[in-house]
């Protein structure tokens, strides 16, 4: 299996995010549930837990996780969480590296600037904050940086447009989970 290559549909995968210079972050178990133009899919039921250094939270809904497919890096530096009806968000998108396939394991490094859109529709941005003080502090390359905002303004837009993956997408994939 490639890097680039999800499991077989029904596989169950681990999700496993750092943040720069190998930090761990977190981590959580899902199964995959198909790919389409869009990315690999996978899905995670509520109750599900997730855990980092210090933390953990149990899914409240049911989620599914869209990873971006191969293209060029712009496309790529991102995953997404779609909650289930109830969910406290509609999406949760991290900025990150390239998500990578290796094995049963999806790896990636949270570059801390996020999308969300709430259940009323509402896009922002979160954890300007956090991003600003990681350039310094944990030392991101300027093409890293340059990365995690274009990746973050590549996806706002298309969140608050209404675009896919952003159109309701995520809904039928909620239903296989």
């Amino acid at each position: 299996m490639s890097l680039s290559e999800a499991p077989p549909a029904g596989s169950r995968v681990a999700v496993t995010m750092t943040k720069w210079v190998a930090v761990p972050h977190w981590t959580f178990e899902a199964v995959v549930l198909g790919t389409d133009v869009h990315g690999d899919w996978l899905g995670l039921r509520a109750g599900t837990p997730m855990s980092r250094p210090g933390a953990s939270y149990v899914a409240p809904t049911d989620q599914v996780v869209l990873v971006p497919p191969a293209g060029p890096e712009l496309g790529r530096a991102w995953l997404a969480t779609f909650h289930g009806e109830g969910g406290p968000l509609d999406a949760y998108v991290d900025m990150t590296t390239p998500p990578v396939w290796d094995g049963t394991v999806l790896r990636a490094v949270d570059l801390d600037l996020d999308v969300l859109r709430g259940p009323t529709g509402r896009v922002w941005v979160d954890d300007e904050d956090e991003f600003a003080e990681h350039r310094v502090t944990l030392g991101y390359p300027p093409e890293v940086c340059d990365l995690a905002v274009a990746s973050c303004e590549r996806v706002r837009a298309l969140a608050e447009a209404g675009a896919a993956p952003y159109d309701g997408t995520a809904q039928g994939w909620l239903a296989r989970l």
